[in-house]
């Protein structure tokens, strides 16, 4: 009776099914002598969990602190921080003497017939893109009559 209880127990185990104390029954009896012969491939496993348990690690580990990396971490978050403020202030300075220059030249003309026609090819390029527009459209009322024929609303 003794041994279909181990044998259950193990079964239990390998399922990882089992509680503390059955674990404990396990290591007492592969720990023992009287071991049955076909469970004796397991006696091996339980003594090394019961001389792992023993075992004692003398050798130090030297822990580092985590000031140092924080210190660089934080150097580093500044610097990027102050080269981003630095870029942004260099590009809005460039685009504010860029856009004063392009002010001052837009929209004047000395010549009132040059100002004449930039402004028909202005208007003239304006209605190609409306009729463009408008096109599209009645490709769309076309399709929607189509539609409402076909599916009779």
């Amino acid at each position: 009776m003794e041994l279909n209880k181990i044998e259950d127990i193990l079964e239990k185990y390998f399922q990882g099914e089992t509680s503390i104390a059955e674990e404990n029954q396990l290591k007492t009896y592969f720990s023992s002598s009287n071991v049955a012969q076909h469970l004796e491939q397991y006696k091996p496993m339980f003594g090394y969990f019961s001389q792992a348990k023993e075992q004692k690690s003398t050798q130090e580990i030297p822990l580092q602190s985590k000031k140092r990396n924080v210190a660089w971490l934080s150097i580093a978050a500044s610097a990027v921080v102050l080269l981003g403020i630095g870029t942004y202030f260099f590009v809005s300075e460039q685009k504010d003497t860029t856009a004063v220059a392009s002010q001052t030249e837009l929209g004047t003309y000395q010549d009132p017939e040059e100002a004449l026609k930039a402004t028909q090819k202005a208007l003239a390029l304006l209605s190609n893109n409306v009729n463009v527009g408008i096109e599209s459209v009645q490709y769309i009322k076309e399709y929607e009559q189509s539609k409402n024929k076909v599916f009779k609303q």
